[in-house]
């Protein structure tokens, strides 16, 4: 059995989940009766047969939609990227705004996470160009620049209430991924480490990179010590360096994602914030913690 979750918070009528239902009837998914999550907002209809046609039925609707196997909806393992995911913002690309060279890192960052470059061949060749800028300019970056992305801190909150582990794992700087983890409720971060001498960064990442197999790895890692099956895991990024993780996890999800990403994955929140992720697993408003 497999359950199509309908999400547009504040917008979803009754009348989209009467066209849903009946697309997947008209598909051959005999889907059963639909139920609210939140009215309104999001809303689940069960059906049988091929989850692929499902989901295909219900694709270009102006809402999100979210198909999964019913069983072990609840998600005990969260792995989350960073940049343009768990915030707004891709921080090298704003880091170098102090340098005055943000629109050339922007342009690499942008077709790195398209997956048209190698991820570290790319990584290294941009920050080599913040050689000498000056160590300070990370801070002010961070508070200047840095926000959470809607949702987020319902999205870890609630999960770790409810007993989930939650891991971000950023292919970033850990200058500013610990502290974004601290403050939106990440119990583990993981995260390159810019090299600094002088006060100022001296243009190196230290090894190892952390990658897509590092992303990949750490789910499986984090899996396997808390013994969980692939089902009760969730994995959440936008872009191509996040696909090996968004595909090991049993609900993958690409967020706001690049095409190359969003083609890859299983779930896509094209519309939402990351509240979405909890309506996912059927959670009703009533069962969030605070953001």
């Amino acid at each position: 059995m497999f359950i199509a979750t309908l999400i547009a918070a504040g917008r979803l009528a009754g009348g989209d989940v009467s066209a849903a239902r009946d697309a997947l009837a008209d598909a051959g998914c005999a889907p059963g009766e639909a139920s609210w999550i939140d009215r309104g907002d999001a809303a689940d209809i069960g059906f049988a047969n091929d989850p692929a046609v499902g989901r295909a039925a219900l694709e270009g609707r102006g809402y999100d939609i979210v198909v999964q196997a019913a069983a072990l909806r609840v998600k005990r393992l969260l792995v989350a990227d960073m940049d343009s995911t768990m915030i707004t913002v891709e921080c090298i690309d704003e880091l170098a705004d102090y340098a005055g060279i943000k629109a050339e890192i922007a342009a690499v960052t942008e077709a790195a996470m398209r997956g048209e470059l190698d991820f570290i061949a790319a990584l290294d060749a941009r920050v080599a160009l913040l050689k000498g800028l000056s160590a300070d300019a990370i801070d002010r970056c961070r508070a200047e620049r840095v926000r959470a992305t809607p949702g987020a801190r319902t999205l870890v909150g609630t999960m770790r209430a409810a007993g989930a582990r939650t891991i971000l794992v950023s292919g970033g700087f850990t200058a500013f991924a610990e502290p974004v983890a601290a403050e939106i409720g990440f119990e583990t971060v993981i995260a390159n480490r810019l090299g600094i001498a002088g006060g100022a960064l001296d243009g190196t990442v230290a090894r190892p990179i952390v990658d897509a197999a590092t992303k990949r790895a750490t789910l499986e890692r984090e899996r396997a010590a808390a013994g969980l099956s692939a089902a009760e895991t969730l994995a959440v990024g936008d872009g191509a360096n996040d696909i090996p993780m968004i595909q090991e996890a049993g609900l993958g999800v690409a967020y706001h994602a690049k095409p190359r990403t969003a083609a890859a994955a299983a779930a896509r929140i094209d519309h939402g914030d990351l509240t979405a992720l909890l309506w996912a697993q059927g959670l009703a408003r009533a069962q969030w913690a605070a953001g």
